[in-house]
């Protein structure tokens, strides 16, 4: 057997058991789920129904299949070889078996599939017992049964593994769907595996973590997705104060009991990038870092904050070297609500009645020319790219001067927006990728990836025109890195997690111009 290389779902475990009030058609909640794994697996994937099937829902399902760039088959039990050959004739009848998922199958039917070198899975029905199981052991699950349409991917998976050998590595990965999208529509996570041995399969809080983890070698998340609330202090240990959901509780649990698997990154290291005071401590670590061009590489200035009406406040932004105007944020940089809430401050006597989410980091507003240089460590490789960024602190303020000198509130998903209208009435630099010293970058790159012992990160760097000093102003875990082109970023991608579940670490430092 070659592993699974394309998969035709019936129209009978697809569509929702009868129509709505207004005679409608629809898809199973599963069925959505599934269509939507199965879109970016590089899997072969088609719809089947018959020719009995009323023209609504013919409809929705052809619909369905050009939404997902999916083939649609009529399949009739009396004319199989015809639909074999129609599906070998569109998908190439090369290495590797064909998949077809029903609701329910005559035994004489099964026997025509399987001689034709197809595996049927059949989807039972609730509270329907079968003598006929799947499971791991299974010498030639040519016949197969679930019980959930979410445990199609994690059948997928075992069999291509059991096809390729023991060098295939799995991977499940767990996040929030649209950025699981963001990366699946870029090639990320095949089903199908890659040129470097790995299969990714998507877990889900709908079947037992601990079933799907048996399948696993290694876990991808995006944990900071799954927190429900911080619990913030004046210690800035995250470890005891982050609540997370039931599901992600259960995987943390599951992992603790089972060094074997993986986890890409351990919990416990994502905690510093939750905390913005406890990044600018890393950050201060950078300063010793030189290069030939003498510029330094340090964190912005900064000062914690827990309470805006404290006495002396001003007096102690002077001590902190911190000038007007000042970028205040919240300590939690991510998971919670608030945590991307946001301002900018011109006036001292503001402080009094800023609404940003306390306790709040202070930070020191650099004057950059509008450039930002993203920078991305994927394993032992490194990119950059060059964004367009807010202007210096001059044209801020005469932009808040139309407002009084208010405070600018603002967050990370409006902040295009503002961004934008800026740009539009004042005027953007030009990007300029000459300024930037590659050396000390890396530099401080390797230091942070020792430090923070994260796989996959980036950080924003912003060149203060005044000194000439590399100010890193943000540091975030598990990036999308979509400004790198997919056909260098995905192959890194894959490489750095392989590396991370087989431990042979590469001594590869690249940078992206």
């Amino acid at each position: 057997m070659c592993g699974v290389k394309g998969i035709v779902l019936d129209a009978s475990i697809l569509l929702k058991a009868g129509d709505d009030e207004n005679g409608t058609p629809s898809l199973r909640p599963d069925a959505v789920y599934v269509l939507r794994k199965l879109r970016y697996s590089n899997i072969f994937t088609g719809i089947s129904y018959g020719l009995d099937l009323s023209a609504p829902k013919v409809r929705l399902l052809q619909e369905s299949a050009r939404l997902c760039s999916y083939n649609c088959f009529v399949f009739r039990p009396s004319a199989i070889d015809s639909f074999v050959s129609k599906v070998s004739l569109e998908w190439g009848d090369n290495t590797g078996s064909y998949m077809h998922v029903v609701s329910s199958y005559k035994d004489e039917e099964i026997a025509q599939m399987i001689s034709s070198g197809w595996l049927i899975t059949v989807l039972r029905s609730p509270g329907k017992a079968s003598d006929v199981e799947y499971s791991t052991g299974t010498e030639n699950p040519s016949k197969i049964f679930i019980n959930k349409l979410e445990e199609l991917p994690l059948i997928i998976c075992h069999l291509n593994k059991k096809a390729m050998g023991k060098d295939v590595k799995t991977v499940g990965y767990l996040m929030k769907p649209s950025r699981e999208e963001d990366f699946a529509k870029r090639g990320a996570f095949p089903i199908k595996p890659t040129p470097n041995g790995l299969i990714f399969v998507p877990l889900t809080y709908e079947l037992p973590i601990s079933q799907q983890l048996q399948e696993i070698d290694g876990v991808l998340h995006k944990a900071t997705d799954d927190i429900i609330t911080v619990e913030m202090s004046s210690s800035s240990d995250f470890e005891n104060k982050v609540t997370y959901t039931e599901g992600m509780q259960e995987l943390q649990r599951y992992i603790g009991c089972h060094p074997d698997c993986r986890v890409i990154d351990p919990f416990t290291n994502i905690y510093p990038v939750l905390d913005r005071l406890k990044i600018q401590q890393i950050l201060g670590g950078l300063e010793n870092l030189t290069s030939k061009s003498c510029s330094k590489i340090r964190g912005p200035h900064f000062l914690k904050v827990v309470d805006f009406h404290e006495p002396k406040l001003e007096d102690k932004l002077v001590d902190a070297k911190l000038s007007l105007p000042n970028i205040i944020k919240p300590q939690v940089a991510c998971g919670v609500a608030d945590a991307h809430s946001m301002a900018i401050v011109f006036k001292a006597d503001s402080y009094k009645d800023l609404n940003v989410p306390l306790p709040a980091i202070v930070q020191e507003y650099v004057d950059h020319s509008s450039i930002m240089f993203k920078f991305y460590v994927v394993g032992k490789k490194i990119f950059f790219a060059i964004k367009k960024s807010t202007p210096n602190a001059d044209t801020l303020i005469k932009l808040a001067e139309e407002k009084e000198l208010k405070p600018l509130l603002f967050d990370r998903y409006h902040f295009k927006f503002l961004l934008s209208a800026i740009c539009i009435f004042y005027g953007s630099q030009n990007e300029d990728n000459t300024r930037i010293d590659h050396e000390l970058v890396i530099d401080a790159a390797n230091c942070l990836r020792r430090v923070l012992d994260l796989t996959i990160f980036g950080f924003d760097v912003v060149i203060q025109e005044s000194t000439g000093d590399h100010v890193i102003v943000d540091v975030n875990y598990l990036p999308s890195f979509k400004e790198v082109p997919d056909e260098v970023a995905i192959p890194t991608f894959w490489e750095a997690i392989k590396e991370k579940l087989t431990g042979k670490q590469s001594t590869e430092i690249a940078t992206l111009l």
